[in-house]
């Protein structure tokens, strides 16, 4: 507070020094750097409540009213120089006593605050510590309960995997004998078709369409269904070890998608506030990384577990019907060879005896060619032994002619010579006769000599071909245990 009418010296350019309060410089040095200063902004005191404001606001009474009235009528009160002596103070006892309270009440004011600021922080970092470290629990909790998701979906993968692993196997070894069984099918299907081919080379009449023939076909066309059966079932084998082993692939990788999840978040399972290698990682929490959520995750795993489990399955049938295949393939293919055993058996015994009886008429028809051959000996000997008797009538008769005259008679001697010739001519005219058919049937005779050798060869041809050739080659038909693709 200036006073009025007093010139301005260097009495008031700076504070008197008192002898019971240290100077304001000295006090101020006795404060300086004992703590930093914190720059504030305007904002942080806006946690402050009103009753600090109200706390802090100077209260109008009527005694304080009083006391400004009179503080103005005492500044405008006109001091002389002869009272600057005693008037050498700013304050009056009032004002220090005003500024002392308010002070007070500044003091008390800020210490409450100070105390309430203490308390809600304390409270704020108990509450906010039992938050973190419920909230690092249930973190926890979380983690370990998604760690017995994994390992409870990664026994599942690992059993289906086992179990593919070992479907595969039994796949593999059922389509290698299948393999095997279809290998071994070229041997009685050649067999079967050199037989057709050697009983071709069969002549004349033997060249039928007869059991033998139709059975080799039957075979024949019986081993070539039988192998495209199986081709077909071994392209569906294939195929099905191929969907098998694309099933094993995706359950491998996701068991090992879920080995590494599991170690990460075993590692963050384990992950405490003292652990090493944790570091803040800012921003992490507003990146979004993840592809699925928890129910397309177990789906996920679920479905990989079906699809193999439906892989399974057809393998299983598709055993099954090859299984059913080669038994059923074995079965017919080894009927049809007995078929075919029986019938060449029977034809063969057929062209035995056709090959005896005509062997016993050839026989027959030799024998009937010798003794015709000696009747026409006969026959010529008898002709020729006509001859003498014949020329001996015929020379009486010719004789009896030079008869002379009256002696020309017709005895009875003339008539037996007459009929003697005759009887003679007609004996020459029957020989004769029987001759040309005894000739005629030594040549028909000779004919069936010649058609009877020819089938004989005929015969004994067929009889080569069907059981030299054929049925030498059908015995290395292979075993059932071979067919059905057992080594």
């Amino acid at each position: 507070m200036e006073l009025i009418g007093s010139t301005l010296t260097a009495t008031y350019a700076r504070p008197k020094t008192s002898h019971f309060l240290p100077a304001i410089s000295t006090m101020a040095s006795s404060y300086r750097n004992t703590q930093p200063v914190l720059t504030m902004k305007p904002s942080a005191n806006q946690w402050r409540t009103s009753s600090y404001y109200k706390s802090s606001s100077a209260i109008q009474t009527p005694s304080s009213m009083q006391q400004e009235s009179l503080d103005l009528v005492r500044a405008k009160t006109m001091f002389y120089p002869s009272n600057r002596s005693a008037l050498t103070t700013r304050y009056t006892p009032n004002d220090w006593y005003k500024s002392n309270q308010n002070n007070y009440r500044e003091s008390e004011s800020s210490r409450k605050s100070a105390e309430r600021l203490r308390k809600d922080t304390i409270r704020l970092m108990q509450d906010r510590e039992q938050l973190t470290r419920r909230t690092q629990e249930n973190t926890s909790k979380n983690i370990g309960e998604r760690l017995n998701d994994i390992v409870f979906w990664r026994s599942e993968l690992s059993h289906e995997i086992d179990n593919m692993v070992t479907e595969i196997a039994i796949l593999a070894e059922v389509k290698r004998r299948l393999e095997r069984a279809l290998a071994e099918t070229e041997g009685p299907l050649q067999v079967s078709q050199e037989c057709l081919y050697h009983r071709e080379k069969r002549m004349s009449i033997d060249l039928v369409h007869d059991g033998v023939e139709k059975d080799l076909i039957k075979e024949v066309e019986a081993i070539k269904s039988c192998q495209e059966r199986m081709r077909r079932h071994l392209d569906r084998a294939i195929a099905q070890l191929a969907s098998n082993r694309a099933a094993q692939h995706e359950l491998e990788r996701d068991m090992s998608d879920k080995v590494t999840a599991q170690r990460i978040d075993d590692r963050c399972h384990h992950l405490r506030n003292t652990s090493d290698g944790i570091g803040y990682c800012r921003g992490i929490d507003r990146l979004d990384t993840s592809l699925s959520l928890p129910d397309s995750w177990s789906k996920f795993t679920d479905d990989n577990i079906l699809q193999s489990q439906s892989e399974r399955a057809a393998s299983h049938k598709l055993r099954d019907e090859i299984e059913i295949l080669l038994n059923t393939t074995s079965n017919e293919m080894w009927n049809q060879f007995n078929n075919v055993n029986v019938a060449f058996t029977n034809r063969i015994s057929e062209t035995a005896d056709a090959k005896n009886s005509l062997q016993t008429h050839l026989a027959k028809t030799l024998q009937e060619i010798y003794q015709t051959e000696m009747l026409i000996e006969s026959l010529k000997k008898a002709l020729r032994d006509k001859e003498s008797p014949l020329k001996v009538a015929q020379t009486r008769l010719e004789e009896r002619t030079r008869r002379p005259n009256i002696e020309l008679c017709r005895d009875n001697p003339h008539h037996r010579l007459v009929s003697e010739v005759r009887e003679i001519e007609d004996t020459i005219h029957k020989l004769q006769e029987r001759l040309m058919e005894a000739e005629n049937a030594l040549q028909i005779l000779v004919k069936t000599k010649v058609t009877l050798e020819h089938d004989l060869s005929i015969k004994a041809n067929s009889l080569f071909l069907d059981q030299e050739k054929c049925m030498s080659m059908r015995k290395s038909f292979p075993s059932m245990p071979r067919l059905v693709g057992y080594s």
